[in-house]
């Protein structure tokens, strides 16, 4: 499995920006080879996915962030980044990232990110 920690979350402003990174624990040059995604969940909702890039960069985003968010892959430091603008309360959640490749399906711990005035 793969080890994935997630960073960047906090209190914004309606409107504001936030940068959410995931570091990956992948040996050698795998994590090139993995799916990642950012997934969010809501109190009293389901988890939802907000974006996706995969291994060959084909990028997906949730209808309700599109435009406002931007995946990003470093192949190199095994990172993966979800940069936030235009943030609205809606968006407050714990946002986890994922790998997802055959045998392979890890889960970060999270990073609450709170939206409000």
């Amino acid at each position: 499995q793969v080890q994935l920690v997630e960073s960047g979350g906090g209190l914004v402003n309606p409107g504001g920006s936030l940068t959410l990174s995931c570091a990956a624990s992948a040996s050698g040059n795998s994590f090139g080879t993995l799916h990642m995604n950012w997934y969010r969940q809501a109190p009293g909702k389901q988890r939802e996915l907000v974006a996706t890039i995969t291994s060959t960069y084909t990028i997906y985003y949730a209808t309700s962030v599109k435009g406002r968010f931007t995946i990003s892959r470093d192949n190199d430091k095994n990172t993966v980044i979800l940069q936030m603008n235009s943030l609205k309360p809606e968006d407050t959640a714990v946002y986890y990232c994922n790998a997802l490749m055959i045998g392979i399906d890890s889960w970060g711990q999270g990073t609450q990110v709170t939206v409000s005035s």
